[in-house]
């Protein structure tokens, strides 16, 4: 405890008198007094697609400040981290899908994900799997980042049809099914040895892996996956084992009950099951419920979802598409504007943290306020990725609308 507070007091002085981004600091400071003081916020279609612009303009920064091809996470106090495997594959797809949006960018958007997937193919373990953390961190490869990466090579196999990347999802997909347990849970080869249901979202990109390749093996590990995870789940939608802590599982964050969310959702649209989308959909809505109950969400929920902690900024954007999703596959218009107004309080902390200077233009941090115990004082890459998801998802809806009102 008095280690954390010493941690957070320097934090706080050597942003307010040494660092440029000392504005965003006294701006939070400003916000701090009011619960979610975005929630009647509102944007523009216009203000929505430079936010978006921002936020994948700042995502190509995020790698054209790392010495190899993935991408890194930036720090008030500390610069620029090395670069994050398990992010960096699922950045990809977002970059792809900004093509559709800003053709412009096409030369520069396939360049940088053929640099990160190459990378990702140089740095795989001789297992099969990708390492977490950070390069830096040098540390084993686990189940959950290995199957990020896996989102990235696909891309890459689709834009270019060069078999290296096949061979290598090929391989870190037997490795993955080879190291899961009877049960369908990852322990061995899982962050902290630990069963955890965010696993969901590894499930999923196995079963992109079967599409792909039409092995059955695939899709039976990731079923008997999902399976395990419909067992960890409360009558009330929450889920036992979502954190990726042991001292705090009994109240995850929403960046992880996100992932869980969304990778059974996914993955039972895939498999036509409705087992594991009414699973997604049951915590979805409660979230969405308390969402519009209090106006905004926080970064942690016990199993009677009573909230704890500032908001995870990643964990509303992961939320948002899940919502999104969900308006495509129910039509119900309550979800596509909980999606709009989680955007909207998204693109204003963005906004908040706009400086001249700033290193973080663009990016969204990894809590607000800035001093939030998640990634505290940091814009982590995928919060950034998944603002940018967020407000893709809200785009293509709207894209489809006009369409069909033509």
């Amino acid at each position: 405890m008095i280690q954390s507070f010493k941690r957070y007091v320097r934090l706080f002085i050597i942003t307010l008198f040494f660092k440029k981004e000392k504005l965003i600091l006294l701006n939070h400071l400003f916000h701090e007094c009011c619960p979610y003081p975005f929630r009647k916020k509102t944007f523009s279609a216009k203000d929505r697609k430079r936010a978006l612009s921002l936020s994948i303009d700042w995502l190509l920064s995020a790698q054209e400040n790392m010495k190899d091809g993935g991408f890194g996470t930036y720090y008030i106090v500390g610069g620029w981290s090395s670069s994050y495997p398990e992010t960096s594959g699922y950045i990809i797809p977002t970059l792809y899908q900004y093509l559709q949006i800003d053709p412009a960018k096409k030369e520069k958007i396939e360049t940088s994900i053929i640099k990160c997937a190459d990378w990702l193919l140089k740095i795989q373990k001789p297992s099969g799997g990708w390492q977490s953390a950070y390069m830096e961190h040098n540390r084993p490869e686990v189940v959950f980042n290995t199957a990020q990466v896996l989102r990235g090579l696909i891309i890459a196999l689709k834009m270019t049809g060069d078999k290296k990347y096949l061979t290598s999802m090929i391989k870190a997909s037997d490795w993955l099914i080879e190291t899961q347990e009877e049960n369908g849970s990852w322990i061995k080869t899982a962050y902290m040895n630990e069963p955890r249901v965010y696993d969901s979202y590894v499930a999923h990109p196995l079963l992109m892996i079967w599409e792909l390749t039409g092995e059955e093996k695939y899709k039976k590990a990731a079923i008997k996956n999902l399976d395990w995870i419909l067992t960890q789940q409360e009558s009330n939608g929450w889920f036992n084992n979502a954190d990726n802590t042991q001292k705090h599982n009994h109240r995850p964050i929403l960046h992880t009950i996100a992932y869980t969310i969304d990778g059974l959702i996914n993955s039972g649209l895939i498999l036509n099951d409705h087992r594991y989308i009414h699973a997604g959909k049951k915590a979805a809505d409660k979230l969405m419920d308390l969402f519009s109950l209090h106006g905004g969400l926080n970064g942690r929920y016990d199993k009677y979802w009573t909230p704890a902690e500032y908001m995870i900024c990643t964990g509303g954007a992961q939320i948002s598409i899940v919502w999104s999703l969900l308006y495509e596959t129910t039509g119900n218009e309550d979800y596509l504007k909980s999606a709009i107004r989680m955007n909207d309080q998204l693109t204003a902390i963005q906004q908040s943290c706009l400086t001249l200077q700033g290193e973080g233009n663009g990016a969204l941090p990894g809590s607000f306020p800035l001093w939030g115990k998640y990634e505290p004082f940091g814009f982590p890459n995928w919060a950034t990725k998944y603002l940018a998801d967020a407000l893709m998802s809200e785009w293509v809806i709207n894209k489809k609308k006009i369409v069909h009102s033509n």
